[in-house]
C-alpha cells in the first residue's frame, strides 16, 4: 500500500514538471508545460494568450529563449521563416529545441512534431483560419467530422504554402 501511495505521489508531482524524465517500465516519459500569465502575448500577433488557451503554442530555442504563439498557425509561420527575426540567431533546424502546441480537446501541451492538425474546419482561432492540434489522429478526425474539417495533417505535411494560404497570402 505504501509503495502504491509513494508511486502515485511521484507520478502526480512529476506531471507538473517542465521537462522531467521519469523511468516507467523501461521507457522514459516526458512531461511539458506551457506556462504563461495574463500579461504574456504571442510573438507574432501579440494577442493575450490567457484569453485563448486552446490555441497556445510555444517554441523553445537551443539558447533557452522561449517564444509563445497565439495559435499553431502563428507558430508554423515563425518556424518556416525564422530569418524574418534575425536577432534570434536561428540558422538551422537544430536551433529549435522543442515545439509545443496545446491539444484542442484536453488543453494539455503536446509535442508539435507528434501532433495532428485539422485543416479547413469551421472553427477559427483568434488569428483566423488555423490548424487546431490534437495528440491523436482519431481525435483530430472526430473534430474534423464534427466541424467540417477537410484534412487531418501530421506535422511533416504542414508546409509554408499552407500557412500562406491560411493567412490569405495565396
Amino acid at each position: 500500500m505504501r509503495a502504491v501511495l509513494l508511486a502515485m505521489v511521484v507520478l502526480f508531482s512529476s506531471a507538473f514538471a517542465t521537462e522531467d524524465v521519469i523511468p516507467w517500465k523501461g521507457k522514459k516519459l516526458q512531461f511539458h508545460t506551457i506556462e504563461y500569465d495574463k500579461n504574456q502575448t504571442g510573438f507574432i500577433r501579440h494577442l493575450k494568450l490567457y484569453k485563448y488557451p486552446a490555441w497556445v503554442s510555444k517554441i523553445t530555442l537551443r539558447n533557452g529563449k522561449e517564444l509563445y504563439f497565439s495559435s499553431p498557425k502563428s507558430m508554423f509561420e515563425f518556424y518556416f521563416l525564422p530569418a524574418k527575426w534575425p536577432d534570434l540567431g536561428i540558422k538551422e533546424e537544430k536551433d529549435f529545441k522543442l515545439l509545443l502546441v496545446t491539444d484542442y480537446n484536453t488543453l494539455k501541451p503536446i509535442n508539435a512534431k507528434g501532433a495532428f492538425y485539422v485543416y479547413g474546419s469551421k472553427v477559427i482561432s483568434p488569428a483566423g483560419d488555423d490548424l487546431p492540434a490534437f495528440a491523436s489522429y482519431d481525435e483530430a478526425q472526430k473534430f474534423a467530422d464534427k466541424y467540417n474539417g477537410k484534412r487531418v495533417l501530421s506535422f511533416d505535411k504542414v508546409n509554408r504554402a499552407l500557412i500562406n494560404l491560411l493567412n490569405g497570402r495565396i
